[in-house]
């Protein structure tokens, strides 16, 4: 190793020695042992229509667009309603993560102003980064003739219309009351998350339930799953502000490859959540590498999972 080479990494590791030692919490990265930009970029999504399995974005593009459709609303705004925005919004996160933009476009019917300002708070109390242009119905206008992906909540409209991959997103529902049928007034825009994420409950706790399941397969909510999903986010970020205080470790390329592996093959991001919960506890993987990982790939989950560094105690050495 050179000299400066050498020098610059003594310097940094003094630095984080420092702050160590007056409890300011600083996340300097250590070198990497792999780039986490040499994850590639082509990912193998299956196309409902044809059933075939489609590389996006293609190799001469460097701008994936996505296209959400949202069915006919009767009565209000729905859980159908979120689950292909927020498919969408990991889509472009995972994209994004790799060094691609991404330009989303969500199509939804005429709404009154009251269900598209509900449809609005919901996305975001969920997580989901706003589209860049929200449209009325018409899968034929510009923007979406030239989508590359089209994410369809169950009941949209237009599937023969355009091209590009069409992906059938599986419907979403909580769990109907003493074995009957689902109560529609819980699925309303005047209590969208209620049924899922009572006062006081992160709905994201919402987002991790979600994200739990392939992507086209239904969903009923049960309160049991709910209450799961909710203890492994408190328990996460609670994990997560732990290792914080740890010294950084590069991210071990044995989990990076299969993350990668995971997000690339029909974003399968079950598999990264199961490869996340058997990673907190490998007692081969370091405290900071394990900080490291959980914080790389909430850029895709968008689970928040950073929320409480630095408002736990300082490690005492």
């Amino acid at each position: 190793m050179d000299p400066q080479h050498r020098l610059l990494i003594d310097l940094a590791t003094a630095r984080r020695a420092v702050f160590h030692h007056v409890g300011i919490l600083v996340r300097s990265s250590a070198v990497p042992e792999v780039s986490t930009t040499s994850l590639g970029i082509m990912l193998r999504i299956a196309d409902t229509r044809t059933g075939r399995i489609v590389e996006i974005p293609s190799a001469h593009r460097h701008l994936l667009r996505i296209c959400v459709h949202l069915p006919v609303i009767d009565t209000g705004i729905g859980a159908v309603h979120l689950r292909a925005p927020l498919t969408g919004d990991v889509l472009a996160r995972t994209v994004e993560l790799h060094g691609l933009q991404s330009l989303t476009v969500l199509t939804v019917p005429d709404l009154p102003h009251e269900q598209a300002q509900a449809l609005d708070r919901a996305m975001a109390l969920l997580g989901i980064h706003p589209p860049a242009t929200v449209g009325v119905h018409d899968v034929t206008e510009a923007l979406c003739t030239a989508a590359d992906v089209h994410l369809l909540a169950h009941g949209a409209p237009g599937r023969d219309a355009v091209g590009g991959v069409w992906i059938d997103v599986g419907q979403v529902s909580p769990a109907p009351p003493d074995g009957g049928v689902p109560d529609r007034g819980h699925l309303l825009a005047s209590g969208l998350l209620d049924a899922f994420a009572p006062a006081g409950t992160d709905p994201l706790a919402v987002r991790m339930l979600l994200l739990g399941h392939d992507l086209r397969t239904p969903v009923t909510v049960t309160s049991t799953e709910l209450a799961e999903a909710r203890r492994m986010l408190r328990h996460w970020r609670e994990q997560v502000a732990d290792w914080a205080q740890e010294p950084s470790r590069p991210i071990p390329a044995d989990v990076l490859r299969q993350a990668h592996a995971a997000l690339a093959d029909d974003l399968g991001v079950p598999a990264v959540l199961e490869m996340l919960d058997g990673m907190a506890t490998r007692a081969d993987v370091p405290a900071g590498a394990k900080f490291e990982t959980f914080a790389f790939l909430d850029r895709v989950l968008g689970l928040d999972l950073a929320r409480q560094v630095g408002h736990q105690p300082w490690a005492t050495p």
